[in-house]
């Protein structure tokens, strides 16, 4: 206790005593027994009142033990099976369970993980992907101010993701890797990567690059070969040695077919070899037999030009022409014209446009001879002011003309438009809003507009290649950017009519890839539907087996996950409850198992790991030896800690009802007394 509050406990009680005395000596008329007793009451009364009014605390000391933290990281994924390690790694785990040495020392926490992490001890060693590092990183979040040292029981063969033995440099807890798989090395010939477009078209050939290895100490002769259904379209002969023991194969494969055709990779394995899985790989190309052409007209040179011709060739089924409005003279050979800052050189393309019925995509901007513009079509008009503005583009959330989602528009530089009021004459769905200044309006920026079976989308701002610029910055890539104007592009380019339920799927699948399959519910009015129930149907082409799935509703969409799939062909067909709505479609699943292309443990790696992380490496066999190991390790002890709190001398409930009490029964006694 403090002495500043020991002095103002001592004034409370020389002045409660004052009181007191003063009332019942000082001004009594007869001094007898009963006025002590009466002032002896009012003091301890006021002296309570005191200590309730300057509530006198003291500091406590408690002392308490922290013992550290010993994470113990499981891999999940379905190598560990294929390695014929599942059983020891469970024994494994089963030791530290019931090891009381290291369960006294330690305050055990178990994870498992696969490609992510999980903060449960559910193994099952079934998961079809690995991500080490990602594992790490969560870890290090978890524990970046503790001390964990980490038991990372694993295989140390990564499926995707950064390279986990330069990653756990960043790892500020010891690691010590257990390897589980055989460390010995064997000959092994396989395909460790094959490169190939998704897309092709028809009449055309298509590129493949396939990566083979091979380890072994050997001379040894090989035979790469593609085949499609029983045919073996390409063959060559490979050489192996321990010096050359790798081999990248560059050939291209006619596309003759339309539709999805089934590849089949193949690496004539050894005859002494064990794995045999990693010596075939699964591929499929979708030819197409018309590719999508955009023409750009353009009266002006601007960035957003070849912003937009980059982002629609992104995806190697479009293509892009940029021509001056005078160059213009068939479009017919276009199936989407995007419109750059018009003006009166334009009146050409304008009359083309609309004598075709192209579907069109206007991008106005500072540039934009509005005047023009506002007499060449009725759609919109805006006001004629001369004057510029920027506009920061805010997300509809409620879009519905087709499925988008925010790619973080609001952190996106302002486009640059021209100021004043815009007036769409026709029905219109606005996808971005402008705001000016931080005042959110309900003016668009971005638009679609369907008229008579005609489509348009209308920018209201030039400077969408900072948009590109500022999405590789946030995420190292373009893709949002490019599959935003990609879908911008599939809307423009298609005269296929609305309909009330869309489904969105790919051809095929990988089978070591998510498997998801969307749907767009509409309302009569169409207005995306949040209320509506939809369920997949399922049906296995060659086996003739079907299940039927409900679908959950994300965002905008309705969706399904299928990723545990079996490999082979599927119809599906999604129906709404309650309506005679449906819609079909099909896809393919590859065969391809990317957690039984392993045959080995990768020592390498976590030998690095260790040495990064002052960590050591042990095999599943030497528990014992690494429990003593790390209980003896002087890094790790026990903490003791203290914790100061203040608390009260008196609970103040306590010493009010002490008042209560004292003053009730002065007045009792008083009034005993005749005093009242």
């Amino acid at each position: 206790m403090q002495t500043q509050t020991i002095l103002l406990i001592i004034s409370a009680a020389i002045f409660a005593l004052m009181v007191s005395l003063y009332q019942y000596m000082y001004k009594a008329k007869n001094r007898n027994k009963k006025n002590l007793f009466f002032a002896f009451l009012r003091f301890l009364s006021v002296f309570a009142v005191l200590l309730l009014l300057i509530n006198p605390s003291f500091k406590k000391n408690t002392y308490y033990t922290e013992k550290p933290t010993l994470v113990i990281a499981v891999d999940n994924s379905a190598s560990i099976k294929h390695l014929k390690q599942d059983q020891s790694v469970i024994r494994f785990v089963n030791d530290i369970q019931n090891d009381d040495q290291i369960n006294d020392r330690f305050n055990i926490k178990y994870y498992s993980f696969a490609e992510k992490l999980n903060d449960s001890l559910s193994l099952s060693f079934d998961q079809e992907q690995t991500n080490i590092s990602k594992t790490l990183d969560d870890l290090r979040q978890i524990y970046k101010n503790s001390i964990a040292p980490t038991i990372l029981i694993t295989d140390g063969n990564q499926t995707y993701g950064r390279d986990y033995q330069y990653s756990s440099n960043r790892y500020k807890q010891a690691i010590f890797p257990i390897i589980s798989g055989d460390t010995t090395q064997v000959t092994d010939t396989k395909i460790q990567q094959l490169n190939v477009n998704r897309y092709a078209y028809l009449k055309n050939k298509f590129p493949v690059e396939v990566i083979l290895t091979y380890s072994g100490d050997q001379n040894v002769t090989s035979r790469f070969e593609v085949r499609s259904g029983n045919n073996t379209i390409y063959t060559q002969e490979v050489l192996f040695s321990e010096e050359k023991n790798s081999a990248v194969i560059n050939f291209t494969l006619p596309a003759s077919i339309a539709g999805v055709v089934q590849y089949n990779a193949v690496l004539i394995p050894m005859a002494n070899e064990k794995n045999k899985i990693n010596n075939s790989k699964a591929f499929a190309v979708e030819i197409i037999d018309q590719k999508t052409n955009v023409l750009i007209v353009s009266d002006i040179v601007h960035p957003d030009l070849g912003a937009i011709k980059k982002s629609i060739e992104s995806n190697e089924r479009r293509s892009t022409t940029i021509l001056r409005p005078i160059e213009v003279t068939n479009l017919e050979d276009y199936q989407m014209i995007i419109v750059y800052q018009p003006n009166t050189r334009f009146g050409g393309v304008y009359e083309k446009l609309n004598l075709l019925r192209k579907n069109r995509f206007t991008i106005t901007g500072s540039k934009t001879d509005w005047v023009f513009l506002n007499k060449i079509q009725n759609s919109y008009a805006q006001e004629i002011t001369r004057q510029t503005e920027y506009y920061v583009p805010r997300f509809n959330s409620n879009y519905s003309t087709f499925l988008f989602d925010d790619i973080g528009f609001e952190s996106y530089p302002p486009l640059i438009g021209t100021f004043g009021e815009i007036n769409i004459n026709t029905n219109y769905d606005p996808l971005l809003y402008r705001t000016i200044s931080d005042i959110e309006t309900e003016e668009p920026l971005l638009a679609t507009i369907e008229q008579d079976g005609v489509r348009e989308a209308v920018l209201f701002g030039e400077g969408l290649w900072r948009w590109r610029a500022q999405n590789y910055l946030d995420t190292k890539n373009f893709e949002n950017f490019d599959d935003f104007f990609g879908k911008l592009v599939q809307y423009l380019a298609s005269n296929k009519r609305k309909s009330r339920l869309n489904t969105i799927s790919e051809s095929f699948y990988y089978g070591n890839t998510n498997i998801k399959i969307l749907a767009e519910y509409f309302t009569k009015n169409y207005e995306f539907d949040k209320r509506g129930s939809l369920r997949i149907t399922l049906k296995n082409k060659i086996t003739e087996a079907a299940q039927t799935i409900p679908m959950l509703l994300k965002n905008n969409a309705y969706e399904v996950d299928l990723s545990d799939l079996p490999a082979g062909n599927y119809d599906y067909t999604v129906t709404v409850i309650g309506e005679n709505i449906s819609r079909s479609g099909n896809f393919k699943v590859l065969e391809y198992n990317v957690e039984q292309q392993f045959l080995n443990a990768d020592v390498t790696k976590l030998r690095q790991v260790a040495t990064n992380t002052k960590g050591k490496l042990y095999n599943l066999t030497q528990s014992n030896e690494l429990f003593q190991n790390i209980i003896q390790d002087r890094r790790y002890q026990t903490i003791q800690k203290s914790k100061e709190n203040v608390v009260s001398l008196i609970d103040w409930k306590y010493l009010l009802v002490i008042v209560i009490v004292l003053l009730g029964i002065e007045w009792f006694a008083r009034k005993y007394n005749g005093l009242i």
